[in-house]
């Protein structure tokens, strides 16, 4: 079975038990900063080890988690475990964190800049983003700085990209003056 199909029905699982329970804010921020933790590259190699048994994994993870995630969240990283299952995890708690935003009707939103962006103006773009229709429910924002841009903002919700660079319309430029086919009628 792929990676994909797994994580999948894993983070669906997770996300309809979470909701019968009524414990879906707790479990989703669980699965927020396990995302964050997954970026020490420890914990993810020990996720992905073969070597480490599943008896020392729950060992392991008890010790890490426990008093800290919420009681389903931990026995969900147990299930895991005991289902040799643990190596998925990464890209379990990223389809999770996608179907939440699914379910949740929040859009994902990445803003590209020349220079840092104030929050007047990121809130300005969320705003524009809802009055517009293109995001209908919560936005979340996340800004990025490259200096390569020169100018202007690359703007990219969900699977749409909306780029009003200066780099952009400068490669514009380029690619239509290579693409001229004027040829001067000045005799020789």
């Amino acid at each position: 079975m792929s990676v994909q199909r797994v994580a999948s029905r894993y983070a669906k699982s997770l996300l309809d038990l979470a909701k019968e329970q009524g414990r879906i804010d707790a479990v989703t921020e669980d699965m927020r900063s396990f995302k964050t933790l997954l970026a020490n590259r420890d914990l993810y190699l020990l996720l992905k080890s073969p070597v480490i048994s599943t008896d020392k994994k729950k060992q392991i993870f008890k010790v890490l988690f426990e008093g800290k995630f919420n009681e389903l969240t931990l026995a969900f990283l147990n299930i895991l475990a005991t289902k040799a299952r643990e190596s998925y995890m990464p890209e379990i708690v990223g389809e999770y964190l996608a179907q939440y935003k699914k379910l949740n009707n929040i859009a994902t939103v990445r803003v590209t800049t020349a220079a840092p962006m104030s929050s007047a103006a990121l809130k300005a773009i969320e705003e524009k983003l809802q009055n517009s229709g293109i995001a209908t429910g919560a936005v979340e924002i996340s800004a990025e700085v490259n200096q390569d841009l020169i100018g202007g903002f690359v703007l990219e919700v969900e699977d749409k990209i909306y780029d009003a660079s200066i780099q952009s319309k400068l490669e514009g430029l380029k690619r239509q003056f290579k693409g001229n086919l004027y040829i001067s009628k000045v005799s020789q």
